[in-house]
């Protein structure tokens, strides 16, 4: 594994006062592999990754990155990090910005030049980082987490403040790292952009890891979608072929509802069959993937329920 924990608890505070940031996680990282950290605000990613990068320490538990301690300096020369937004000094250039960082990681000119290609800041390289943009802010820090070549680097909300042809470009971006062996923890609330580029995901809500797996994993198998009239009827014929908990009606439009029942996809030339035989007007059925945003505010959001 490249990064792991184990039981990895943040208490700030103390007595009644304190606060648990970070409750028992145990995470794991393969290589090659681009990991999404999701949760929402407030659920404990931020500090999670703080303590991965050895920026805090852990109240108990432990984490192993590069099979070394968080924070040990051999791991750090080995890992390139953009958390919580860049910091830079405002009027130095940006490529002067990471010429200081080089020079302190005793990096040759090289490796700058290289980044500010990456990330698409070559031309604005000699502008002042107070004149950027906060997308142009956000990839000088991603340019800054590449010097060196890392073996893993962990991006905190990297599409912030991107524009969507910025979005595409950062999503090939971690692609290639990926390919080229990079492994990569994303933090990320952009959830279509995760499902599209990561392998697998970790969920934290309230400072708990509730799921780890991969994106299809987690987003289920795929269900079947029908569309048909008369409802009442379709409804009935419906349940009697997936069950009373395996039928959902999604939609209602005056004659027609839409249906997604707990069934493969190979179950439509059946599911069709029953249907006309009984006497409906088909309309549509077809396959229904569930998003990973679906999933996840399944996961997150508490069910409210109303006293009436």
């Amino acid at each position: 594994m490249v990064l792991a924990t184990n039981d990895l608890t943040k208490r700030y505070g103390k007595g009644d006062q304190a606060r648990l940031a970070v409750d028992s996680v145990a995470m794991t990282v393969r290589r090659g592999e681009v990991y999404g950290f999701l949760g929402p605000n407030g659920a404990g990613k931020t500090t999670t990754l703080r303590m991965a990068l050895g920026l805090i320490r852990p109240t108990s538990g432990t984490v192993t990155v590069l099979g070394r301690p968080a924070g040990d300096p051999e791991v750090t020369e080995r890992v390139g990090a953009l958390v919580e937004g860049p910091g830079f000094y405002p009027f130095l250039s940006g490529r002067d910005n990471l010429q200081v960082m080089a020079r302190y990681r005793g990096l040759s000119s090289k490796p700058v030049e290289q980044a500010l290609e990456r990330v698409d800041l070559a031309g604005r390289g000699d502008d002042a980082f107070k004149s950027y943009s906060l997308g142009m802010k956000q990839r000088l820090g991603v340019a800054a987490a590449l010097l060196g070549d890392p073996e893993l680097i962990v991006l905190d909300e990297p599409t912030n403040g991107l524009d969507p042809a910025g979005m595409q470009d950062m999503r090939w971006l971690i692609g290639a790292l990926a390919q080229g062996g990079t492994t990569v923890v994303l933090s990320s609330h952009l959830l279509a952009e995760v499902q599209e580029i990561c392998d697998r995901v970790g969920v934290i809500s309230g400072g708990r890891l509730l799921r780890e797996s991969t994106v299809a994993e987690l987003r289920g198998g795929t269900l079947l979608q029908v569309r048909a009239t008369p409802p009442e009827t379709a409804l009935a014929v419906a349940r009697r072929m997936a069950g009373d908990n395996g039928v959902r009606v999604v939609e209602n439009r005056g004659d027609v509802d839409t249906l997604v029942l707990d069934l493969p996809p190979s179950a439509a030339p059946e599911v069709a069959r029953v249907l006309v035989a009984e006497g409906l007007d088909l309309l549509e059925i077809a396959p229904l993937e569930r998003s990973l945003e679906e999933v996840f505010f399944e996961m997150t959001v508490p069910t409210v329920v109303h006293n009436l």
